[in-house]
């Protein structure tokens, strides 16, 4: 499958953004603006000013709703997803070329808010994967004590796990020991 790369980085935006959320016994990574402001600058999300609780609020709202796509049962139900949340941010497609990139799409505004410009990016960026019939693509780790988002761009759409290095070792690992455990008697 074939993904340019500024939507290679919004998909990896949305996962990331997906995953802050907190799971049982974890605490939120959106917790505050610290926090927003990290996840910003980390993700190089341009034109991010001064922030305030609103678009705390409004940033956790579009998480939700691309968690919603991500459980979607099928890609018409993450369709109607994607049209509701990237509507409402009030895309403005536009060819842009900054900070060393080649030409490439914003769907937001130049004046968005952070929480519109993850909607309309990321949006697109999943209105992308459902247009190429990848919906099923959009996954949650099967491991039992985790589960984050991420988005299978394998070959033959086989990846289980967030992570091969991590929760895929692990019960790799635990499945190996319990075999041995099992032959030693």
């Amino acid at each position: 499958m074939l993904i340019p790369h500024d939507t290679r980085i919004a998909l990896d935006v949305v996962v990331d953004l997906v995953n802050t959320a907190s799971e049982e016994g974890s605490g939120d990574g959106l917790a505050d603006l610290t926090a927003l402001y990290a996840f910003a600058e980390r993700h190089h999300i341009s034109g991010v000013g001064a922030l305030g609780d609103k678009d705390l609020r409004a940033v956790l709202d579009v998480r939700s709703r691309f968690a919603e796509i991500f459980a979607a049962p099928d890609a018409r139900t993450a369709a109607d997803l994607v049209n509701t949340l990237v509507a409402a941010a009030g895309t403005t497609p536009q060819l842009t070329n900054h900070d060393g990139y080649d030409w490439h799409i914003h769907y937001f505004a130049p004046d968005a808010s952070v929480a519109d410009h993850l909607a309309a990016d990321c949006g697109m960026a999943l209105a992308f994967i459902v247009v190429a019939g990848e919906q099923d693509r959009l996954r949650r780790c099967e491991a039992p004590d985790c589960r984050d988002a991420f988005v299978d761009l394998s070959r033959n759409r086989s990846r289980r796990y967030c992570s091969s290095r991590t929760c895929g070792n692990r019960l790799h690992v635990a499945a190996y020991r319990a075999r041995r455990r099992e032959a030693a008697g």
